[in-house]
């Protein structure tokens, strides 16, 4: 059966550990996985713009022996010049992985539901599971391990980002704490909420919605945040999120609260002075960079999963 990529609860908490492990080992033994996808090709179609996704998709898959092509949908968005049934089902026959990265949720979901290859989400409106792996990951070596902890996200709660990590967190029965103003539109979908209560009926994760930041920032071993001036918002959106979001801005004072040995995390692009402030993000508990590195091993690691080549 072939097996897609589109929300990081497609994979089981067990299988999400074995993606990071391999992922640890390729990054430590690169030469070992110069061939391992030999002869493969991944298209990457692109209708949203993403620096790390595509060089570290590209390079991931040149890494492994593989080629990657590039293509933009910007102009030609899927479903308007041929159905996306149609796309996936040709695309297949030329491809061995299918990635993309799109506005919308429908599309990605039209994809794999016709496409004989494996699809992966390279990002839509709904989930960015290679992001979330690949920040486990970091935590993992920086923290040893993925026992129960308690990651504190600030700010935007109405994105991809946030969705996928309260599923991870939920898989991993974990504590987070999503601390966002008091309006629905910077508050998670209540799709995602009831996903993730499922979720940790099983696991006895807490994930929960706050409005106070000192209160989330309290005992986290984890403080992150993400754009608020996300691809797609309008630019005279700007002033009015800033405002909103200025409460849940993560300063010095929030990392303080936090647990001594807590990181910080940021998916990139950061702005600083918006959803961080500059010695924190520039300070002693960022990881970002690594962070940001991690993607391009859990992009190969990934892959080889899909592709039944563990």
């Amino acid at each position: 059966m072939v097996r897609h990529l589109l929300k990081v609860s497609d994979f089981s908490k067990e299988e999400c550990e074995k993606v990071i492990d391999k992922s640890i080992e390729i990054k430590k033994n690169t030469e070992k996985y110069s061939s391992a996808l030999e002869g493969e090709t991944l298209l990457m179609l692109f209708e949203k713009p993403s620096l790390r996704t595509r060089i570290s998709f590209e390079t991931g898959m040149q890494q492994l022996g593989g080629h990657a092509i590039f293509y933009s949908i910007k102009d030609s968005p899927l479903g308007k010049k041929e159905n996306i049934s149609d796309t996936a089902k040709v695309a297949s026959r030329f491809v061995n992985i299918i990635a993309a990265r799109v506005f919308k949720r429908q599309d990605i979901w039209d994809l794999a539901k016709y496409a004989d290859v494996p699809v992966i989400n390279m990002l839509d409106d709904f989930a960015h599971p290679c992001q979330i792996l690949g920040d486990f990951q970091t935590i993992k070596e920086k923290k040893t391990h993925l026992e129960k902890m308690k990651l504190s996200y600030f700010g935007d709660a109405y994105n991809n980002v946030t969705y996928d990590l309260m599923r991870m967190c939920a898989l991993f029965g974990w504590r987070m704490d999503v601390a966002c103003p008091n309006s629905p539109e910077y508050s998670p979908e209540q799709t995602v909420l009831d996903e993730v209560s499922q979720i940790s009926k099983e696991t006895g994760a807490e994930v929960k919605v706050v409005h106070d930041t000192i209160e989330a920032a309290r005992d986290s071993d984890v403080i992150y945040t993400d754009s608020w001036m996300s691809y797609g918002i309008p630019q005279e959106q700007e002033e009015k999120r800033k405002k909103a979001f200025m409460h849940y801005q993560v300063t010095l004072s929030v990392m303080e609260v936090a647990k001594t040995d807590a990181i910080f995390m940021n998916c990139l692009p950061a702005m600083r002075e918006y959803e961080q402030t500059t010695d924190v993000i520039d300070g002693p508990q960022s990881i970002v960079f690594d962070q940001a590195e991690n993607r391009l091993h859990i992009q190969k690691a990934i892959m080889l999963f899909l592709r039944d080549k563990f």
